[in-house]
């Protein structure tokens, strides 16, 4: 007797739960929802794969302008432009220009800068910074180097 009702209670349960499975698994994609499109994924650098704090930012920079030299103590940086282009020079490497829609990444602790070089369009960007150590300063301005 406890085998059939123990037989009985699984065939039920397999009875309610198939149709809902079948359901989820031919599920199609919501008409209108949201579309998530990965840009980047990549490994923090030289941070020992620890962030304490990210921090986001929507840069506007004016034609002709250019942030100085400066590193982030402890903060991988990502660019992603929205609108113009942007120059961005590493320390040790070429400048790049960075469109509308590209992405830049710059490890902590790597002197850089970024400018504007279109004397009559604004660019604007997302900046992140995934900090590792948020106990130290955001930026530190530094000479233009040699």
């Amino acid at each position: 007797m406890i085998c059939i009702r123990r037989r009985f209670l699984h065939m039920a349960g397999a009875a309610l739960v198939l149709p809902a499975v079948s359901r989820i698994c031919n599920a199609q994609p919501w008409q209108g929802g949201p579309k998530l499109t990965q840009l980047l994924k990549a490994d923090l650098q030289p941070q020992g794969q620890t962030v304490q704090e990210t921090v986001v930012n929507l840069l506007e920079m004016a034609p002709s302008a250019s942030a100085p030299w400066h590193m982030h103590p402890g903060a991988q940086e990502i660019i992603f432009v929205l609108e113009g282009n942007l120059a961005v020079e590493v320390e040790g490497q070429r400048s790049m220009e960075v469109k509308a829609g590209g992405i830049a990444l710059i490890s902590a602790e790597t002197p850089h800068l970024v400018r504007n070089d279109n004397a009559q369009t604004t660019a604007k960007a997302v900046v992140t910074h995934s900090r590792a150590e948020k106990e130290k300063p955001f930026l530190v301005v530094l000479r233009k180097p040699s």
